[in-house]
């Protein structure tokens, strides 16, 4: 058997072997000088990463009443629905059970009103959607409510 000849000669060898050295040896004595982050930096926890995104509501019109479907609620948990004058006043409530869907994220909601619709523009109330589970409301979701004159 032939032996194959190192084409790098001993001294470029050693200088190698000595430049990787003195780099390992500056890396290891880096670590302890390195600086820990300060007592007050953020902690991230559990439940910051877990959470779940924030629920939302939408509109839209069908067989002549304002519908509102909304997602992220708690899959089958209660959600209170209301739609109320922006005074505060409310028109219209319900309370419905969040389910899975295909297209909505989350526990989805689609509930069918009584506002007529659809009707002069002009955002005149609004609805909003509380999770009994998670104990939280839904964003303010403008709407306009119909009202008849006479």
């Amino acid at each position: 058997m032939r032996t194959l000849h190192r084409p790098a000669r001993p001294a470029v060898r050693r200088l190698w072997i000595t430049a990787v050295t003195a780099a390992v040896a500056a890396t290891v004595a880096a670590a302890p000088l390195a600086t820990a982050a300060p007592a007050t930096a953020p902690q991230h926890t559990t439940a910051a990463v877990t959470k779940a995104p924030q629920s939302f509501l939408f509109q839209y019109t069908f067989n002549h009443h304002l519908k509102i479907g909304g997602g992220n609620f708690t899959v089958g948990g209660l959600v209170y629905l209301a739609v109320k004058f922006n005074n505060g006043a409310i028109f219209f409530h319900t309370n419905v059970t969040a389910q899975t869907h295909p297209v909505t994220p989350g526990g989805a909601i689609y509930v069918e009103t009584t506002v007529a619709s659809p009707c002069a523009p002009g955002n005149n109330g609004y609805a909003q959607a509380y999770d009994w589970t998670t104990q939280t409301w839904s964003p303010k979701l403008p709407v306009p409510i119909c009202v008849p004159i006479d």
